[in-house]
């Protein structure tokens, strides 16, 4: 008996569909999201200055900055970078992270419907989180993890489905 064996959807393919269903995002609500945020924080006084001193051709870091949102949000694997060693040498600390989010969530909240916003702003709290314990370890000091307002985006998954084929 010949079986046919057409691959279902793959369980990361059924996690972003579910996520785009429940959200709404897309490319688009992303770089318009990257592209918002990125010109506030450009015009932001504690902000801007690091932005401007680091970063020299605008157009090329909205792009990556759009494959790595792409990348947290959706999970495409277009971002191939190393947020960590990039943020290193940046003069940033306690009170740029806190700023850096709160304008994030600022931005998310007005181009974002309310749970696309939500998603983003879960996941730009755990990269911060991430970055910010990272560099201070690297400059040898210890902070214990934040904790950070949760979410109201809800973390469910899709149901999955396991199709058997049949045997002899």
């Amino acid at each position: 008996m010949t079986v046919d064996r057409q691959p279902g959807p793959r369980s990361r393919d059924l996690i972003v569909e579910d996520i785009v269903a429940r959200t709404g995002i897309d490319e688009a609500m992303i770089e318009r999201l990257v592209r918002t945020f990125y010109g506030r924080a450009r015009q932001d006084p504690m902000l801007g200055p690091i932005f401007e001193a680091h970063v020299a051709n605008w157009e090329r870091h909205i792009a990556q900055i759009c494959d790595f949102w792409s990348s947290v949000a959706l999970l495409t694997g277009r971002y191939h970078g190393q947020p960590m060693a990039a943020h290193m040498p940046l003069p940033i600390d306690t009170p740029q992270f806190d700023r850096w989010l709160e304008l994030f969530a600022e931005t998310a909240h007005e181009v974002c419907p309310p749970a696309a916003a939500a998603h983003f702003i879960d996941r730009a709290h755990r990269i911060a989180d991430s970055l910010e314990l990272g560099i201070a370890a690297k400059r040898g000091e210890f902070r214990p993890r934040r904790t950070r307002p949760a979410s109201t985006f809800p973390p469910q998954r899709p149901k999955r489905t396991h199709r058997h084929a049949p045997t002899d």
